[in-house]
């Protein structure tokens, strides 16, 4: 299980890069010794948030997919530079980041459910 979590992070650090954004690393952020003691206000972390991780997550993926439908439209309209494994790899980068939306939008769905169900 910590094997998918730990790919699942390095894709979401990959896609973060790729999209300009500094791989963040809560560990590697925080000062030493505030961290050891718990005392780092939020003020102090200058990492992007969850919210816009998220969403910069999938601005890549809706690029990916429209990158992806442009390519195929033009090797089917028979324009030149139009490469059919372009068009393939094109697809299959869109069809991977989906799959990798879909699995951790499916991890988060089961933490809400998991905490929902926690008894008080």
């Amino acid at each position: 299980m910590s094997h998918s979590v730990t790919s699942i992070l390095s894709q979401i650090r990959t896609f973060q890069t790729q999209m300009g954004q500094p791989a963040v690393s809560p560990l590697t952020e925080m000062p030493r010794s505030n961290a050891i003691q718990g005392l780092v206000s939020p003020q102090e972390i200058q990492g992007p948030s969850f919210t816009e991780t998220l969403r910069g997550a999938i601005a890549g993926v809706n690029d990916a997919q429209q990158k992806s439908g442009a390519l195929a439209k033009s090797f089917e309209l028979g324009e030149p530079g139009a490469d059919l494994a372009k068009v393939m790899v094109a697809s299959q980068q869109s069809q991977i980041a989906f799959r990798a939306t879909v699995e951790v939008r499916n991890r988060l769905v089961q933490a809400y459910q998991d905490v929902m169900n926690m008894p008080l």
